[in-house]
C-alpha cells in the first residue's frame, strides 16, 4: 500500500469513536464519521444497540435487529409520508414556482410517491409492474449490450492513458443501463446524472437551503423531461417484456394501471435508484482494490486462473457480494412503527422513527468472520446492502450483473491501475461513495 492509497480511508481512535457515537446527530455528522463511520458504528453496536438519538428516533446497529425490523413490514412502515411533510413540503417550495399540480413541494410528491417509500398495496402493485420487466431472461439479454458498453469505456479510458473512475467509468454504466431499460433516447441522457444526485442528496438527515432548492429543482425539471418521453411512448409503445416504461403505462391485464404521478414518479425513481447504488458499487470496490492490495492481487490470480468463464463469474459473484458488505452504497434505511412492539427485547412505542443502519449491520461480528477486512473469498455472505423482505431492491440481479461485468472487465483491462490523485468522497451519510477519483492504468 502506497502513501497515497493508506489515507483514503483514515484511522480513527476508539476514544474518538466513542465520544461522536456517545453524541450521534445524523444532523450534524462531523467530516472524521462522513469519511470513515465504521469505527463509530463498532461502538454503537457495543454499547447502545438501540442508539436513542436527539430527536427521539432510533438507530439499530445489530444485523439481527434490521433482519427483524425489515421481516415485519406489517408493523414497520416505509410509508414516509408522516417524516417527509415537515421536511420538504413547506414554503417556499409547496408554492408557485415550485408546487406541482398537486400544491405539494416536488421532493415531497417524488418521494412519497416512489416504490421505496410505499406499503402495500401501492408497493405490491408497482414492484409486480417493475419486476415484470425485470425477468433473469430479461436481464440475461442484457449482458451482451453491457459488455460493449464497458469495453467502449476501457477503450477510451486505454486511449488516454487513464481517466476518473467515477466520471469516465462507474458513473456511465448504469445511467446507460437504466436509460435503456426505458429507452431513454441516448442524445437525451446527459441530465440524469446531475438530477439523480441531487434528488437522492435532499434524503441526507441534513440540508441547506441551496441543497433543497437544487432536489426540488432537479424534480420538477426531471418531471418536464419525462412527460414529453411518456407521452411519446404512449403513441409508440416498446415491448413491455423489456421496456420498464412502456410496462408501466400499460399497467396490468386486469387495468390496474399507474395514476400519471404515480407513473411519472417512479420513472425518476427508478432513474435514480439503479445509477447511485450501482455507481457506488464500482467505485467502491475499484478503490477499496487500492486500499487492500493482497485482496487484489488475489482476485487477479483468481480470475487468471479459473478453469472456465462459470468458474471465473463465481469468483466474481463472490467478490461483488463482499464488495457490498465492506461498502455498503446505500448505508441508511428507515421505518416507522405502526403500533407499540418490541425488537429482539426493545420496546418501541407506536409512531417510533427507526434508522436502520446497513453499513453497521453488514460488519456485525455475530454474523461475519473479521468484519473490518475486506475478504473477496468471503462465502455464506448474509449483506443487507439491498435491504430484506419484501422491500429487497427490486434490481438486485442486474446490479450484480453489472458490478461483475464492470469490475472483471476492468481488472482485466488494467491490472496494474494506481490512483494518481487523492479520491474525493461524497461527503454523505446515507449513500456511500465518491466523487472522483483520478487514475493512471500504467
Amino acid at each position: 500500500m502506497n502513501k497515497l492509497t493508506a489515507q483514503i480511508t483514515p484511522p480513527m481512535s476508539a476514544d474518538r469513536a466513542h465520544e461522536i457515537a456517545q453524541a450521534l446527530d445524523l444532523r450534524a455528522l462531523p467530516r472524521d464519521f462522513l469519511d470513515n463511520p465504521y469505527p463509530v458504528y463498532a461502538a454503537l453496536r457495543q454499547s447502545e444497540p438501540f442508539k436513542r438519538m436527539p430527536d427521539g428516533s432510533y438507530f439499530f446497529t445489530r444485523h439481527a435487529d434490521l433482519v427483524a425490523v425489515y421481516r415485519d413490514a406489517k408493523v414497520f412502515s416505509s410509508d414516509k409520508q408522516v417524516e417527509f411533510g415537515p421536511k420538504y413540503n413547506h414554503a417556499p417550495f409547496n408554492q408557485p414556482p415550485y408546487a406541482t399540480a398537486n400544491g405539494q413541494a416536488p421532493l415531497f410528491e417524488h418521494h412519497t410517491h416512489s416504490l421505496v417509500f410505499n406499503d402495500a398495496p401501492r408497493h405490491t402493485r408497482v414492484r409486480h409492474l417493475i419486476m415484470g420487466a425485470l425477468t433473469r431472461r430479461a436481464i440475461e439479454a442484457m449482458e451482451p449490450g453491457l459488455v460493449q458498453l464497458v469495453d467502449s469505456l476501457l477503450d477510451k479510458i486505454e486511449a488516454q492513458g487513464g481517466g476518473d473512475l467515477i466520471e469516465d467509468f462507474a458513473s456511465a454504466i448504469p445511467v446507460e443501463i437504466i436509460g435503456n431499460l426505458l429507452d431513454v433516447p441516448h442524445a437525451n441522457r446527459e441530465p440524469l446524472r446531475g438530477w439523480s444526485l441531487a434528488i437522492l442528496g435532499a434524503l441526507e438527515p441534513s440540508l441547506t437551503p441551496d441543497q433543497e432548492a437544487l432536489g426540488n429543482r432537479s424534480v420538477s425539471e426531471f418531471l418536464t423531461y419525462l412527460r414529453e418521453l411518456v407521452a411519446k411512448r404512449r403513441r409508440q409503445p416498446s415491448d413491455p417484456e423489456h421496456d420498464v416504461l412502456t410496462r408501466l403505462i400499460q399497467g396490468e391485464e386486469n387495468g390496474d394501471a399507474l395514476s400519471e404521478v404515480e407513473l411519472l414518479q417512479n420513472c425518476v425513481f427508478l432513474l435514480n435508484a439503479g445509477h447511485e447504488t450501482t455507481t457506488n458499487l464500482i467505485g467502491n470496490a475499484l478503490i477499496s482494490l487500492q486500499e487492500w492490495p493482497e485482496q487484489r492481487k488475489q482476485l487477479q490470480a483468481d480470475l487468471k486462473q479459473a478453469a472456465s468463464d462459470e468458474v471465473r463469474e463465481q469468483w466474481l459473484s463472490l467478490a461483488v457480494d463482499e464488495f457490498l458488505r465492506f461498502e455498503s452504497s446505500n448505508q441508511l434505511g428507515n421505518r416507522r412503527a405502526l403500533q407499540d412492539t418490541q425488537v429482539n427485547g426493545m420496546d418501541l412505542p407506536a409512531g417510533a422513527l427507526v434508522t436502520l443502519c446497513i453499513g453497521a449491520a453488514n460488519r456485525d461480528p455475530y454474523i461475519y468472520d473479521k468484519p473490518e477486512q475486506l475478504n473477496l473469498r468471503r462465502t455464506g455472505n448474509k449483506h443487507l446492502a439491498f435491504g430484506f423482505g419484501v422491500h429487497q431492491c427490486a434490481g438486485l440481479s442486474l446490479a450484480r450483473l453489472e458490478g461483475r461485468i464492470a469490475i472483471g472487465r476492468f481488472l482485466q483491462r488494467f491490472p496494474d491501475y494506481q490512483l494518481t490523485q487523492m479520491p474525493v468522497r461524497g461527503g454523505r451519510a446515507r449513500f456511500r461513495g465518491f466523487l472522483h477519483a483520478p487514475f493512471s492504468i500504467r
